[in-house]
C-alpha cells in the first residue's frame, strides 16, 4: 500500500469557518430588523377641546311692585341653569321666559297680544306661582347661545306692562372648553400641540396640566398669536407682555393644576415651560384656536412593513440559520484524502 507522503493534517473547523462567518453576519442583518417593527415611531397626537358643561344654580323673587329681583341675570353659555323662583307677594306672578334671543318685547302690546307673541315665539320656560309659592325653571343653554340674551316677563295681566320685566345675558366666555396636556420628564409637553373651535370669541379655556415626572414645570402661554418665542428672548417678551397663564405644576408624580385662561381672538399661541433649560430642551408647544391644526406626520405603513422589512428579516435569519447548521455539519466531516491508491 502506498502512504501519500508529507500529507498536511485535517482542519475541519476552517473548512466550516466561512460558512459560519456568512450565517453569524446574515443573522445579525435580519435579527435587529425584526426587533425594529416594536420600536417604530407613532405619530403625535393633537389635544382637541371638548365642551366643559356646568350647572348654574340662581334665585329671583316675584314681588307685587311687580318685578322681577334681581331683574338682570347672567350665565354662562354650553351649561345647564336651574333657577330658584319664590313669590314673595300676594298676588299670583309667572316667570316666562322668551325663546327669541335678542328680542325686545314692546312694553305696549295687550295682555292679549303678550299671549300671542309668546305663542308665535315659544317659551324656554313658564313657571305660575300661588302667592308664596316657590318653583324652579330649568334650561340648557348651549355653546350657541353665546353673547345672546333673553328676555323674562310675568303674563299674568297688565304686570309685564307695568314694568314686571328682567333678561337673562349668556355670556360668551362661559365655561368654555376643556383641554388635557401632560409634561414630563424628557422635558415636553405630550401632546405638543392642542386644538380648539369655539363657535363665540372671546373663549374660555381651562387646561388640566398633570406632571407625569417629578421635575417642576410652568405652563405659560403667549398673550400674542402667530409670535413664535425663542429661549433668547422669551424673558424679555414676558417682561413686555404678560402671558395669557402661567401656572406652576406641582414637581410630583400626578400632580394636577389648572390653567384657566381667556384668548380673544382666533389664532395659534405659544405655550412653553419657563424653568430654565427646559424651554431650550424642547418644552413647548402651539395652541390653535379657531385655526386647523397641521396634520400629524403619517403612520408607517403597516403593508412596507410585512412585505419588506418582515419578510426580508424572516429569509435573512432563515438563510443564516441554514448556514450555521452547515458549518457545523460540514466541520464534521473527515477530510478527503488526496493522491492514488495502490494495488496490492
Amino acid at each position: 500500500m502506498n502512504d501519500v507522503p508529507n500529507a498536511r493534517p485535517a482542519r475541519p473547523y476552517r473548512r466550516a469557518l466561512p460558512w459560519l462567518v456568512a450565517g453569524l453576519l446574515l443573522a445579525t442583518i435580519g435579527l435587529p430588523s425584526v426587533a425594529a417593527l416594536g420600536t417604530m415611531p407613532v405619530a403625535p397626537a393633537v389635544g382637541v377641546a371638548r365642551p366643559l358643561a356646568l350647572t348654574e344654580n340662581l334665585s329671583v323673587n316675584l314681588t307685587d311692585r311687580p318685578s322681577f329681583d334681581p331683574a338682570a341675570l347672567s350665565v354662562p353659555s354650553n351649561s345647564s341653569v336651574s333657577i330658584h323662583l319664590v313669590n314673595v307677594g300676594n298676588y299670583s306672578h309667572t316667570f316666562t321666559l322668551s325663546a327669541k334671543s335678542g328680542a325686545v318685547i314692546p312694553p305696549t302690546l295687550s295682555p292679549s297680544e303678550l299671549y300671542s307673541y309668546f305663542r308665535a315665539n315659544g317659551s324656554l320656560a313658564n313657571v305660575s306661582l300661588a302667592p308664596g309659592g316657590q318653583g324652579w325653571a330649568n334650561l340648557t343653554l348651549n355653546a350657541s347661545t353665546g353673547l345672546d340674551s333673553f328676555e323674562f316677563v310675568s303674563v299674568v295681566p297688565y304686570q309685564f306692562q307695568a314694568g314686571m320685566a328682567g333678561l337673562l345675558n349668556v355670556t360668551s366666555s362661559g365655561p368654555g372648553l376643556l383641554l388635557s396636556e401632560n409634561a414630563t420628564n424628557s422635558l415636553s409637553f405630550d401632546p405638543n400641540v392642542l386644538s380648539s373651535t369655539p363657535t363665540h370669541y372671546p373663549i374660555n379655556l381651562d387646561v388640566l396640566v398633570t406632571n407625569e415626572g417629578s421635575f417642576p414645570h410652568t405652563f405659560t402661554v403667549a398673550p400674542q398669536s402667530n409670535v413664535t418665542l425663542t429661549p433668547g428672548n422669551f424673558t424679555a417678551y414676558f417682561q413686555q407682555h404678560a402671558p395669557l397663564v402661567n401656572v406652576n405644576v406641582p414637581a410630583v408624580g400626578g400632580g394636577t393644576v389648572w390653567a384657566n385662561f381667556t384668548v380673544a381672538k382666533p389664532g395659534i399661541y405659544e405655550y412653553i415651560c419657563e424653568i430654565s433649560g427646559h424651554f431650550q430642551s424642547g418644552m413647548f408647544g402651539f395652541l390653535y384656536v379657531g385655526v386647523s391644526p397641521p396634520a400629524p406626520p403619517a403612520a408607517p405603513s403597516t403593508a412596507v412593513v410585512e412585505s419588506w422589512v418582515l419578510a426580508g428579516s424572516a429569509v435573512l435569519l432563515a438563510v443564516g440559520g441554514v448556514l450555521v447548521l452547515v458549518a457545523t455539519y460540514t466541520g464534521r466531516l473527515p477530510h478527503r484524502t488526496g493522491g492514488h491508491h495502490g494495488h496490492p
